[in-house]
């Protein structure tokens, strides 16, 4: 396994409509692997295929308590929300924005319909924190970030934030 590099805004990649994963090798594999490894050295708890420069439709995710992470990986391939119900508020961060937070109002309950990394369809259904982090994720794979959740004004002010952080970063390496 090998940790990925984590592509961060403005990067173009994050804005990309995802292409479908029609091979269920093992390369898909290898990638489902190495972006769980890189999410969890992250402390993330769900990372979609273009934050880590791959512009296919497929995501991991495992919002379990830290004490159950690792056990069960959730790995997507082309997963589209079939049924949603409910709303939630909740405050989102994500790796690609980092030191941001957003209020979101996400559906309660969302069934996505997907296929597992051998290319068999599954199904799941989901409420609370999963239902919020597979539309977080599948956001992703449509070119969808939080700074879209947030007004005009604020979205100026964090696209400026993060474009320094960006910056200052290049700056250190």
């Amino acid at each position: 396994m090998a940790l990925l590099e984590i592509r961060t805004y403005p990067d173009p990649v994050l804005r990309e409509e995802c292409a479908p994963v029609t091979d269920f090798g093992d390369a898909l594999k290898k990638l489902a692997e190495d972006m769980a490894e890189t999410m969890y050295a992250n402390e993330g708890i769900g990372l979609a295929a273009p934050q880590v420069g791959v512009a296919h439709s497929f995501l991991v995710v495992d919002p379990a308590s830290p004490e159950d992470r690792g056990r069960e990986v959730l790995a997507l391939a082309n997963p589209i929300i079939t049924e949603s119900d409910g709303t939630v508020e909740f405050e989102e961060g994500c790796l690609s924005l980092p030191e941001l937070t957003v209020p979101t109002t996400r559906k309660a309950r969302v069934k996505v319909a997907a296929q597992d990394l051998d290319g068999n369809g599954i199904e799941v259904t989901a409420e609370g924190l999963l239902a919020i982090v597979l539309q977080h994720e599948i956001d992703h794979l449509h070119g969808r970030l939080l700074v879209d959740y947030v007004s005009p004004l604020r979205r100026t002010s964090v696209i400026r934030k993060l474009k320094k952080l960006k910056e200052l970063e290049g700056q250190e390496g």
